[in-house]
């Protein structure tokens, strides 16, 4: 068996949020192997957010943000299951970033599922009528529009976008705080605020 330094599991904790213990038995598992070992916790949290995600979240948090200079502000509520876990400092820290994400990101929705059905409509005639998807054959007309769907979706829907300069989405962000806290997460909602837009 491998010997895990206290040193590892520290540095586990402090990349990832997770227990004490969770970090022990994900190094062990990946043979003291740290980038291994967080694809073990990434995993391990996946399925845990997967098990919580259809339990109700009504407590949480409304938290604001107004960006340096005072031309950005937004309002955001993140949900939890208990008023306890709204008032932890990690949970705090989340709902911090994700107002940040909002103000600095732009997005239009929370998540795909709330899109509404006309603007969805709207932006696949948008694409499919755009000149170089018209040139392509019309087999594959489909599924040009599919890919830049997606594409479009991690520009406008906060869950899908890439969280701050990270390879993970801002849904494995969640999930891995569902994970370490032990509660279902979501974001119900956001306004951002941008000084002259729209005028």
């Amino acid at each position: 068996m491998t010997e895990i330094s206290a040193e590892a599991v520290k540095e586990l904790r402090e990349r990832t949020g997770a227990g004490f213990m969770d970090c022990k038995r994900a190094l062990v598992e990946a043979e003291g192997d740290i980038e291994r070992a967080v694809a073990v916790l990434r995993e391990r949290g996946l399925a845990a957010a997967a098990k919580k995600a259809g339990r109700e979240a009504r407590e949480g948090l409304i938290g604001s943000y107004i960006h340096t200079g005072g031309r950005v502000g937004v309002l955001i509520e993140v949900n939890c299951e208990t008023d306890f876990v709204a008032r932890t400092e990690e949970f705090q820290r989340l709902v911090r970033d994700l107002a940040i994400q909002v103000a600095g990101m732009a997005p239009l929705y929370v998540d795909i599922d709330r899109i509404p059905a006309a603007d969805l409509e709207r932006k696949k005639a948008e694409l499919l009528a755009d000149e170089a998807t018209q040139k392509k054959p019309e087999a594959i007309r489909a599924q040009i529009v599919e890919g830049q769907l997606r594409k479009w979706y991690s520009q406008v829907c906060l869950y899908e976008q890439p969280f701050r300069d990270e390879e993970r989405t801002v849904r494995e962000l969640i999930n891995e705080r569902i994970a370490t806290i032990g509660e279902n997460i979501r974001v119900r909602r956001f306004a951002r605020y941008a000084l002259g837009e729209e005028l």
